[in-house]
């Protein structure tokens, strides 16, 4: 870990509004401050609202390493490792991370997942929750680990189901309550607390 305030690096894959509740939130007395966003497309527009707020940013586009995880993974790691991050956050990052890749940052990265973990793990979370009948839904920041969504929970963030929702309306909902959690999280994990915070 580095003297003075933590490095924070936030991988993307779309519109970054997870990072930008991060970003905004690392000001003042908190004990992190942004170093990159990193995005695996180019055209990610959270890598637009990044660099608008004075973050440097970096793109590995995933399309030419298709069927080569390894080699993805070596290029993104490229601009990662010269940033020198102590935290790695993932924010809607929508690529699947190697074990060998995690490893390398155990303990020091975050997620956010759209499901009350270890409820609804990988994709379509807020319609499954519909589909099973579930009166309530949420979110969930937890550790990274070699297992997809599956690492120690750190926060969680719940929303009631209404009658009329819709996966898309359940989501919008949701994504509130994860710009809330996802920063008091970090700080609370940068500090060295790893209680589960429940909003």
């Amino acid at each position: 870990m580095t003297d003075g305030p933590l490095r924070v690096a936030i991988l993307i894959s779309g519109g970054g509004s997870n990072m930008v509740a991060l970003v905004r939130s690392m000001t003042g007395d908190h004990p992190a401050r942004p170093v990159l966003v990193l995005s695996n497309d180019p055209a990610a527009k959270g890598l637009q609202r990044a660099a608008e707020m004075g973050i440097p940013t970096a793109a590995v586009d995933h399309r030419p390493f298709r069927g080569d995880r390894a080699g993805f993974e070596a290029a993104l790691l490229r601009p990662l490792l010269a940033a020198r991050p102590d935290v790695i956050c993932l924010a809607g990052f929508m690529r699947i991370l190697t074990p060998a890749f995690i490893q390398q940052f155990q303990g020091r990265m975050l997620n956010i997942h759209p499901s009350l973990l270890p409820k609804y793990p990988g994709l379509h979370t807020h319609q499954r929750a519909l589909d099973a009948g579930d009166t309530e839904a949420g979110c969930t920041v937890h550790e990274v680990i070699a297992d997809l969504d599956a690492g120690p929970v750190l926060g969680q963030a719940r929303v009631p189901v209404l009658p009329a929702d819709t996966a898309d309306s359940l989501a919008d909902r949701v994504l509130v309550q994860e710009h809330r959690l996802y920063p008091e999280v970090l700080r609370r994990f940068v500090a060295g607390d790893r209680t589960p915070l429940i909003l």
